[in-house]
Order: C-alpha cells, then structure tokens, then sequence
C-alpha cells in the first residue's frame, strides 16, 4: 500500500480521499479549513498542518482545490509540496485548471524530481465517494502505467488522452460544452414557463428526447423544482471553466462564441448573487422581465456571435 497525501477535501476531494483510505493506504490530508478533515481522521487518516507537512513522505500526492491560485499556494508556496515532496514521487492534479498553469505546474514538478500526472475528472460528488469516477489523464505511458495502482480505487475508467495537458485541454471543453448547454436549457425552460407548459412535464419529456445528455436532463429538472440551494456545481465554479477554456480558445485562435454567451450569463449570474448556488439557479436570469434583448446586465459587443472577446 503507498503513502498519499491528498490535499482539497472539498465536495469532491473528501470522497475521493475516502475511497483512497478504504483501498488501505496510508493517507495524510491537509485542507485550508480543518474540520473538512473530520470525518477522514475518524476513519484512520492523518492531519497534515501543510501542504508541505502532508507531503513529506508520500509515495503520491493528490491535489483537488478550486482554481489556479489555490492550486499555485498549495504546489509552490512557501508551505507548499515543492518544498518537501520525495523524489520520483507522483504529483497527481485532480483539479479543473488553466492549461497554461498545468503546463508551468508541470514543468516545476519534474525540476523538482516529481512525476507529473494531469488528471482531472468527471462525475459528481456521489461518483468520487462510490469511486465511480473517470480519469482524465495527461501523462507519459510510464507515469500512468506506475500510478494504476493509486488511481484505480478513484475511478471505473481511466481515459488516456497523451501527455501532459492533454486530460486538462479535454476536460475544459467539456465544461465549456456543459455551460452552454445548461444555458440553453435556461432558456428553452424560461419560454415553457412563459407560454404555460408544466415544468416537471416539460424536464420529463426532455429527458426522452434528442436534446437530452446528463448535463440537459439534470439541470431541467433542478430548474423545474427550483431546486438550486442543494449545490453539486457552482455556478461560479462554472464560470470560472468556463474563463479558462475561452483562454485556451485564444491562445490557439479558435472562435468560442457560445462559450462568450455563456460566459456573459454566468457573469451575470454572479453579479445578481447567486453564483454560490447550484449552476441551475442560470434559469433566474431568463424569468427576469425583459423587452426581448439581451437578458445580462452587461451589453455585448454589437459581433458577440462572431468574435472571441
């Protein structure tokens, strides 16, 4: 059994540090607020009071916080695991990141002696604690091959896509995706309401129809039920993806005009306050009285449809 510091007990991150435990390692969590390592002492882990103290003597240290400055304070701060971690260890990033960060967060890794594995997920908080997650893994053969073995009590598939970068690139696409997605939902629901239809209806049929995905049918019906004070996702997290796939999108030259409306309504979502609930609480920007135009409170550029802002 390996030695694994597991760092960010979030919503996600405490599941997965728990099915680690139970597989028998040896767990060693830290987290910026200490009671969100409770319930994992209880169970047998034990604290580290920094990043730096957690990693001192793993085998492989897991990562899953909330952006690229935590991920930046946690990896190269003054406490952070850079300053400590063994040699040929693996550095395994869980979190959703800017590409550019994990290809810099990369590069300090192996100068310090580590082995870089890009490895965000999909799947929602039930899927981390049932180990029911997949893997989205950036990384050279060897590395994933030698990790298996600490990654396989996470996930019930372990997608390769290359090296390093490339688990980072495929996952912010599909946030991206899944913000417009949740957007358009939005509005398909906010005209049903309009015109009368039954909203728990509406979801229900959606959900059999070619319009559906997990993304579609998930957030209609949290829509339909209001149900947007039971937070699986963030709409400010979502936002924040979002930002940071629309700047991969600049850096290659690529046009991402429906991540821009997407990325307006989520902005818009968080000046309105209520970007800390659910990502499905978007549908109150479209039940807002409005003259038929644009429903943010910021105008968009007369070519928001054609450009990359």
């Amino acid at each position: 059994m390996a030695r694994i510091a597991f760092i960010g007990l979030g919503r996600m991150g405490a599941g997965m540090a728990a099915r680690l435990l139970a597989a028998g390692h040896e767990i060693v969590v830290h987290n910026r607020t200490s009671e969100r390592g409770d319930a994992l002492l209880a169970a047998g882990a034990r604290w580290g009071n920094t990043p730096a103290e957690a990693a001192t003597e793993a085998d492989a240290v897991f990562v899953m916080v909330s952006d690229d400055d935590a991920s930046r304070a946690v990896w190269l701060g003054p406490d952070g695991v850079l300053a400590h971690a063994r040699q040929q260890a693996f550095a395994i990033e869980c979190s959703t990141l800017s590409h550019s960060w994990v290809l810099e967060l990369a590069d300090a890794c192996r100068a310090a002696g580590l082995r870089y594995l890009d490895c965000p997920v999909t799947g929602l908080p039930d899927a981390a604690a049932a180990g029911r997650l997949t893997l989205l893994v950036g990384a050279t053969d060897d590395d994933l091959a030698a990790a298996r073995d600490v990654l396989a009590p996470l996930a019930d598939q372990i997608v390769h896509f290359g090296g390093v970068g490339t688990g980072t690139a495929y996952k912010l696409m599909v946030n991206l995706i899944g913000a417009v997605q949740i957007a358009s939902v939005a509005e398909g629901l906010a005209l049903a309401e309009r015109v009368g239809l039954d909203l728990d209806q509406f979801a229900a049929v959606l959900a059999t129809g070619q319009a559906a995905s997990p993304q579609v049918v998930r957030n209609a019906r949290r829509m339909a039920a209001d149900a947007h004070d039971d937070v699986v996702f963030a709409g400010r997290l979502r936002r924040k993806d979002v930002d940071y796939a629309r700047r991969l999108a600049t850096e290659l030259g690529a046009p991402a005009p429906f991540g821009r409306v997407a990325h307006d309504l989520l902005d818009d979502l968080i000046a309105n306050g209520l970007g800390d609930l659910n990502e499905s609480a978007i549908v109150e920007l479209f039940r807002r009285p409005t003259d038929g135009r644009w429903p943010t409170t910021a105008e968009p550029a007369p070519d928001w449809a054609l450009t990359q802002a």
